[in-house]
């Protein structure tokens, strides 16, 4: 097969999978794209040439970008090896690819004698104590979370948090917002 061949073929998988994953018949996709369901179904069986003027619409249909659509990078490597950075008492790894709209972190946070300061930001946390037990400051509340728990927070709201009689380790999940805020400032 050709290269473009076999983008042809990775878009076309791709257009029928979203639209099943989706629970879209092809009159439905048709509905949303102003293209008829004869015309969806030649292109994600390969009667039809793949053209900006039915992709562009089908992805719009299907609430996706064309870059998804198109990208054929491959996952060759799907392992991920995390280094450590330690900032101020705390030593992450980052558990996902520098691209990913979706970060995750393994953290583990030092005890240490200051109060952490609250912040806000945008975005939404999660995290799972690992080992040990976390001090989770949650504007006027403080909550411990221990070994085995998780917590799940809006962080508009002023957060913060510190091990609790030793380490913690935990994982951490976040946007872009949330890794610059937690990752790169050190302190909450």
């Amino acid at each position: 097969m050709s290269q473009l061949a076999d983008i042809e073929h990775v878009v076309r998988t791709r257009l029928r999978s979203l639209r099943t994953t989706l629970g879209l018949s092809l009159d439905e996709l048709a509905a949303r794209t102003n293209l008829s369901p004869s015309t969806i179904s030649r292109v994600e069986t390969g009667k039809r040439t793949i053209s900006l003027d039915v992709l562009l619409p089908l992805a719009t249909g299907l609430q996706v970008g064309l870059d998804a659509l198109l990208d054929v990078s491959g996952d060759d490597d799907v392992v991920i090896r995390p280094t450590p950075s330690r900032i101020e008492g705390r030593t992450t790894w980052a558990l996902s690819r520098p691209d990913s709209s979706t970060v995750a972190v393994k953290m583990l946070v030092e005890p240490t004698a200051a109060r952490p300061q609250q912040r806000v930001h945008p975005g939404h946390d999660w995290l799972f104590v690992l080992s040990g037990r976390l001090l989770l400051l949650l504007g006027d509340r403080e909550i411990t979370v221990e070994a085995g728990e998780a917590a799940e927070f809006a962080t508009m709201t002023p957060h913060a948090f510190a091990a609790v009689d030793g380490p913690a380790e935990l994982l951490m999940i976040f946007d872009r917002d949330g890794q610059h805020a937690h990752v790169h400032r050190g302190k909450e």
